[in-house]
């Protein structure tokens, strides 16, 4: 007698974005990758040396393309957060980051909003956006509208 198959659930990828301070370019990855990979890619983002809030400016620059960040905090990177993840994308910041085989490791060198205004956060979010949205192609989930 033959077992009834099982449907398989379809896995949804994780990514962690890594930066030290968890206050700006991390902050925004995290943000845009939640905001068009909803609930199809499970998203993490920390700093190995996290800063008490999120950079306001960096806030302010969101806010202007339509995403909410004003509630995040930065968060500690834990070995359990990079274990747990497919993806580990450290936010060109030299980070050490905890290495586990079997984990797809990136480094997006970007230029660090901290101390600058809005205008000068505004290309490095834009920058970003338009790399979270190769990620996601690269890991075949359709962004929202």
């Amino acid at each position: 007698m033959s077992t009834p198959a099982v449907p398989s659930v379809p896995s949804v990828p994780s990514v962690l974005f890594v930066c030290v301070h968890n206050a700006g370019r991390s902050q925004m990855a995290a943000a845009f990758l939640t905001h068009l990979g909803r609930d199809r890619v499970l998203v993490r983002s920390a700093g190995s040396a996290p800063a008490d809030t999120v950079n306001p400016a960096v806030v302010e620059a969101m806010r202007e393309v339509g995403v909410d960040i004003s509630a995040e905090t930065p968060k500690v990177l834990t070995t359990e957060a990079v274990q747990a993840s497919d993806v580990v994308i450290t936010m060109g910041c030299g980070d050490a980051c905890p290495y586990f085989p079997g984990k797809r490791y990136l480094d997006w060198q970007l230029d660090d909003p901290a101390g600058q205004g809005v205008a000068a956060v505004r290309p490095i979010r834009d920058e970003i956006e338009r790399r979270i949205r190769g990620l996601l192609a690269d890991l075949a989930v359709e962004p929202a509208a």
